[in-house]
C-alpha cells in the first residue's frame, strides 16, 4: 500500500477530568496562533457540540470531532491527514478526563503520536501540581506527554509553587491567573452556545493574551500524519443523494451539527438548504428535512407561536416525505413541552406526546442505532423525558452497558430519536434517511 504522509506541529490539549479549563485554554492558543495570521485546524475528541462553537470562533475554521468510537481510525487518521496539508497547527481538545473512556483521549493520542499538554486546575494546590501532572505522564508509558499547565493560579508566585513540584525532566509550560475576562458562562448542557456570549471576541482575545510568557505560548513539535494515497483509478465515490434538497434546521435553538455529517450529505450529492424554525413562515422547496438537537426549551414561546412552520412540516410528513429529527429536533415535533420553570407549551404536533424537562441528566453514552439503512454510530446526551403513546420501531443498543437504549420511533419517513448520529459510521444510513 502506497502511504501518503505529512508533518505538522501538533499537540492534544487534555486535563485530569472535565472542568479544568480544557476549551478556554484550546480556544486561547487557537486564537493567538490565528491572530498570528497561522492556519488553525482544530478537532474535538467525543461527541461534543457546543465546545466546537466556542473553538470555531477561535480558529476561525470549522471544527470536526476526532473520536475513535464513532468514526474509527481510518477516518480520524484521514481528517488529521487532510488538516496536516492545509493547516500551519492543529489542535485537539480531549474529552473528560485524559484516561476517561473507552477508547481514552490518552489512546487517541498515542495511536496518532501527537504531544499531550495537561491542563490542570491549580487553584487548590501547589506543588501537588508535579504529582497530579507526574501521575498524568507516566499512567501510560507510551504516552507522549509534553508538559504541564497551572491553570486558574493566584498569580505569579502560585505558578512558582505548582513549577517547584515538577519533577526534573517534566516541562512546565507556565500558569494562567484566574480571570473572569476570559470564563465562559456554561448552562445544562455545557458551555453557553458561542453566539449567545455577546462578548466572545472580547473574552477570546483576552484568554490569548494571557498566554504570553508562557511556553504554551510556543509552536509544539511537528508530527508525521500518515493516511492511505489516493488510488487514481478507484471509481467515482457514489451520489444516492444527487439532485436532493434537504432542508437543514439551524439556529440558536437547533445548532447540535456535525460539520462531518453536512460534508458527508454534500459528498453523498445532496443539496442542504439551511433555515430557522424560530423564524421560518415555512419549509422550503425540498425532498426531505433534518431536525437537529439544540435548545429547544430555550425557545418554546417562539417556536409554539410558529404555526406556520408546524403546519408545513406536518404536510411534509403526511405526504410521505423523509425527515430525521434528533433529540431536541424530535421533541420539537411533540404536542408540548415543560421546561425547568414548570412552563407548558404546545409545539408543532406531529408526533404524540409530551416532553419534560429535568435538571438532572437523563442520559449519556456511545450508542450504536439500528436505523431503516443499516446501523450508526452515535451518542445520547439529554435532560429530558418523553411520554407518548407511540411503540418504539426499535431501540438503540448502549456501548458500555446493558441498560436499554433510546427509543427509535417511525411515522411514515419520519424517524425521530433522542439518538445522535455520525453519520461518517454509516454513509449508506445515512443516505437512506433522506433519500425520496
Amino acid at each position: 500500500m502506497i502511504v501518503s504522509r505529512r508533518r505538522c506541529p501538533a499537540v492534544f490539549i487534555s486535563a485530569p477530568a472535565s472542568g479544568h479549563g480544557k476549551t478556554t485554554v484550546t480556544a486561547a492558543l487557537a486564537r493567538y496562533h490565528a491572530a498570528r495570521g497561522r492556519v488553525v485546524q482544530v478537532f474535538k475528541s467525543g461527541p461534543d457540540f457546543i465546545d466546537p462553537m466556542i473553538l470555531e470562533r477561535a480558529s476561525g475554521r470549522p471544527v470536526y470531532q476526532l473520536d475513535l468510537w464513532m468514526g474509527g481510525e481510518a477516518h480520524c487518521r484521514g481528517l488529521l491527514h487532510e488538516a496536516a496539508g492545509t493547516a500551519d497547527l492543529i489542535l485537539i481538545e480531549g474529552v473528560m478526563g485524559l484516561y476517561d473512556g473507552t477508547p481514552s483521549s490518552a489512546d487517541l493520542a498515542q495511536l496518532f503520536g501527537i504531544p499531550v499538554v495537561a491542563v490542570i486546575g491549580a487553584e487548590a494546590m501547589a506543588q501537588t501540581f508535579g504529582a497530579v501532572a507526574y501521575g498524568l505522564a507516566h499512567y501510560s508509558p507510551a504516552l507522549p506527554f509534553h508538559g504541564a499547565l497551572a491553570n486558574r493560579v493566584a498569580g505569579p508566585g502560585h505558578a512558582s509553587l505548582a513549577k517547584q513540584g515538577m519533577p526534573a525532566g517534566m516541562r512546565f509550560l507556565g500558569g494562567i491567573s484566574r480571570d473572569e475576562a476570559f470564563a465562559l458562562p456554561d448552562r445544562h448542557l455545557g458551555l453557553v452556545q458561542a453566539d449567545e456570549v455577546a462578548d466572545l471576541e472580547q473574552r477570546l482575545s483576552a484568554a490569548a493574551a494571557a498566554l504570553d510568557g508562557t511556553e504554551l505560548a510556543d509552536m509544539p513539535p511537528g508530527i508525521e500524519l500518515s493516511a492511505p494515497a489516493a488510488d487514481a483509478s478507484a471509481a467515482e465515490p457514489e451520489r444516492p443523494l444527487a439532485g436532493v434538497r434537504i432542508a437543514v434546521a439551524r439556529d440558536r435553538a437547533f445548532s447540535f451539527l456535525y460539520p462531518a455529517n453536512l460534508d458527508l450529505l454534500r459528498t453523498l450529492g445532496a443539496e442542504l438548504v439551511f433555515f430557522s424554525p424560530l423564524t421560518a413562515a415555512g419549509l422550503p422547496p425540498v425532498h426531505s428535512v433534518y431536525l437537529p438537537g439544540g435548545y429547544p426549551e430555550l425557545h418554546l414561546e417562539r417556536l409554539s407561536a410558529n404555526r406556520g412552520l408546524a403546519d408545513a412540516l406536518r404536510r411534509h410528513v403526511a405526504a410521505g416525505k423523509p425527515a430525521y429529527a434528533e433529540c431536541g429536533g424530535m421533541l420539537y415535533l411533540l404536542e408540548s413541552m415543560t421546561d425547568l420553570q414548570g412552563r407548558r407549551a404546545s409545539l408543532a404536533g406531529i408526533l404524540p406526546g409530551h416532553a419534560i424537562m429535568h435538571a438532572r441528566l437523563q442520559s449519556i453514552g456511545y450508542h450504536t442505532a439500528p436505523l431503516p439503512g443499516g446501523r450508526v454510530r452515535g451518542h445520547s446526551f439529554h435532560h429530558s423525558t418523553v411520554a407518548t403513546p407511540l411503540t418504539p420501531a426499535a431501540h438503540t443498543e448502549r456501548a458500555l452497558s446493558d441498560a436499554p437504549g433510546e427509543a427509535i420511533y417511525r411515522h411514515e419517513r419520519l424517524v425521530a430519536t433522542y439518538f445522535h448520529g455520525y453519520f461518517p459510521s454509516n454513509p449508506r444510513a445515512a443516505a437512506q434517511l433522506f433519500k425520496p
